[in-house]
């Protein structure tokens, strides 16, 4: 039977902080702020510990939230990754005598998002225009790049675990090289037994973590994930704070969903490693490796296929032996004009398109594109390709957050090509 985490998707960002009137209290004297990513407040008899900090532009609503609850100095910031929003907002919370404590690799992968800042504002559209303030975007619009954010600099950096104590209060820090990012940590409280996560397990505890996003990041080991994974059981804690929605409470649930994610993803790992060993292709591993039932997870936020590809091309890399064109600098369109023109043109692709609607949507997507390459106003091979993207969004009804922002995405754009 699937995890009970397993739920339907939730709009990731129909709850923020600055909806919310308060700091949520989690217990323990530990509260969370919820944003793009959730900020967490640990209290303690001699000051503050903020673990995340937010986007730039939501921090001052976290720090109105944390600042209700405790008006004590912030002894610590804690960034369980070097993502934007979790370290977004260091400045609103640094003072003199604060610490900002993260593990080695954090400004290595900051130094990431800063190099391919602009490539990273486009890949991400699609999937957040909304968040980030153009809820009309569609694939091909003008993108205006905001400035990049400026580098946080970690006063305290450690490899494997590093450990401190505020007003009487124990905190461990462990790497989770395995998480979204090399420099992933994770917040242990000994004394508590609680675990905060941040976004090692990805966005939804429970499902098939993402090995790679659709907006751009390096891959993740699936290896070191399951490494990771292990780290955290090996804690035992009685609760788990989490990146994105959450917590999860008892001891036992917490040790069976963690091994059936350990083991799911490591059945998927050793799967895909022998289908490359027997001579499958890819696009085969991705049809036919699924984790047994017993290990089903959801995947509302990363898929099984997504996640074989990445396995795949993190050992073998992007050249697949398929074609000799992969090996020049022609995109996958090369060639399509003389498709085109061999099947008598635009209109007959388009019909034989339409015909196939129904039955292979994505057939009809490729012959779509091929004719709309030749004729990019053809109105019949924009209206059969909304046709298909929609009939796609239908079959998933919403059950992966990436998929459903690609497919409205593209639905939404063409028909404001058709508009036009």
């Amino acid at each position: 039977m699937p995890s009970e985490y397993v739920r339907e998707q939730p709009d990731f960002f129909a709850v923020g902080p600055a909806s919310e009137p308060a700091a949520i209290g989690m217990g323990a004297g530990i509260w969370c702020s919820p944003g793009l990513s959730n900020a967490y407040l640990i209290t303690s008899a001699d000051g503050r510990i903020v673990v995340n900090t937010g986007m730039w532009f939501e921090a001052k609503v976290h720090k109105r939230n944390f600042d209700a609850v405790s008006d004590s100095p912030t002894r610590a910031i804690v960034l369980t990754q070097s993502h934007p929003d979790h370290v977004g907002g260091v400045d609103a919370f640094r003072a003199d005598g604060t610490r900002v404590i993260a593990q080695a690799n954090n400004p290595a992968g900051q130094a990431d998002d800063h190099r391919i800042h602009g490539f990273r504002i486009r890949r991400s559209l699609p999937f957040f225009a909304g968040v980030m303030g153009q809820p009309g975007y569609a694939r091909g619009d003008d993108v205006e790049i905001p400035p990049t954010p400026t580098l946080v600099e970690p006063d305290v950096m450690f490899d494997d675990t590093y450990e401190f104590e505020v007003g009487g209060r124990r905190v461990q820090l462990l790497s989770v090289p395995g998480g979204e990012t090399t420099d992933s940590l994770v917040v242990w409280l000994p004394d508590d037994r609680v675990a905060l996560v941040g976004n090692m397990f990805s966005a939804l505890f429970g499902h098939f973590p993402n090995l790679i996003t659709m907006r751009g990041d390096r891959l993740r080991s699936a290896t070191a994930f399951v490494a990771s994974v292990q780290r955290v059981i090996d804690l035992e804690p009685d609760v788990l704070l989490l990146g994105h929605h959450g917590p999860v409470r008892g001891h036992d649930l917490i040790r069976a969903e963690c091994e059936r994610i350990r083991d799911a993803v490591q059945s998927v790992h050793d799967a895909t490693v022998d289908a490359m060993n027997r001579g499958d292709d890819v696009w085969t591993a991705m049809r036919s490796v699924e984790p047994p039932d017993d290990l089903a997870l959801g995947e509302a936020y990363g898929r099984v296929d997504w996640s074989i590809r990445a396995i795949w091309e993190s050992y073998g890399g992007w050249f697949h032996q398929r074609s000799t064109l992969e090996l020049y600098p022609v995109p996958p369109e090369h060639g399509w004009s003389d498709v085109v023109a061999l099947a008598g043109g635009p209109e007959a692709v388009v019909a034989r398109a339409a015909e196939l609607v129904d039955t292979d949507p994505l057939a009809a997507i490729r012959l779509c594109e091929m004719a709309l390459h030749v004729d990019a106003r053809h109105r019949g091979a924009l209206e059969t390709y909304r046709t298909a993207h929609e009939d796609l969004s239908n079959a998933q009804d919403r059950a992966n957050y990436w998929l459903t922002k690609w497919l409205d995405g593209e639905i939404r754009g063409t028909r404001a090509r058709l508009e036009r």
